[in-house]
């Protein structure tokens, strides 16, 4: 099969992105694939939190490469659950340095947005990888257009709130002027009062787009508190039959 970039956005922070791109990982991994990530959410990294790799286990991260200071495949650490692992699956890891002086650095002095390309690209060659998926920053900034521009599918996560709604609108926009070949809406952390229907039907009107899934406030998720990749702690939840769509959506 031939391999494919996702990229997982949202317009502002606090939606949920970084655990939908976790669990979105290991449930296409857990398919036996081969699956990468990279937490290009330099200002607030975090995401290696959830596969629980402590930052005395990291080694070279993202920063080190957009420095120069090491190759590209380098940064990746093996992540991979047990419970994916059984599945023949694997999932690496390109995490962001949590050094308060390195991402001051990085917002100080920038980095080239084309070694930033040229490195997704090496990682899904060289690891031999079918999925990529990219967490990206949230708003919108030239690594976020970047990734967006080289994914074949985009998901953007949003809530059911109007400044959400709002900044939704401009990255849909943004999105179809870079002709983006599948773009896919999430509406995450729902109260369980609301009518899903009917907010699934306002939502897609609104940008045309389909909603892949919509997801609940949950006291699971609430209780694992980032402890975990929650499609892994609780594979019958559904939350987790919700992830499979989506991943069934970018897989293609």
């Amino acid at each position: 099969m031939t391999s494919k970039i996702i990229s997982v956005h949202s317009y502002r922070g606090g939606t949920g992105k970084s655990n939908l791109t976790a669990n979105l990982a290991a449930t296409l991994a857990g398919r036996g694939k081969r699956v990468g990530i990279v937490d290009t959410d330099i200002q607030s990294p975090g995401i290696h939190v959830l596969f629980r790799l402590g930052e005395e286990q990291v080694g070279h991260t993202l920063n080190d490469y957009l420095w120069g200071n090491c190759e590209v495949e380098e940064t990746a650490h093996d992540v991979t659950p047990p419970a994916v692992a059984e599945r023949g699956g694997v999932i690496f890891l390109v995490p962001s340095s949590v050094k308060t002086g390195e991402i001051a650095r990085i917002l100080r002095e920038g980095y080239e947005i084309g070694t930033l390309n040229d490195g997704f690209h090496d990682l899904v060659s060289r690891l031999k990888l079918d999925y990529l998926l990219i967490d990206t920053h949230p708003g919108l900034n030239e690594e976020t257009l970047l990734s967006v521009a080289i994914s074949d599918s985009l998901v953007i996560v949003l809530r059911p709130d109007r400044q959400d709604y709002q900044g939704t609108a401009v990255t849909v926009e943004v999105a179809r002027n870079l002709d983006v070949s599948n773009l896919i809406l999430v509406v995450n952390k729902a109260l369980t009062s609301m009518d899903f229907d009917a907010l699934r039907e306002q939502v897609e009107a609104a940008y045309s787009a389909p909603v892949a899934a919509i997801f609940p406030q949950s006291d699971e998720m609430m209780e694992l508190a980032s402890g975990g990749v929650f499609a892994i702690e609780y594979p019958e939840h559904v939350i987790s039959r919700d992830v499979a769509r989506v991943a069934d959506l970018v897989a293609g």
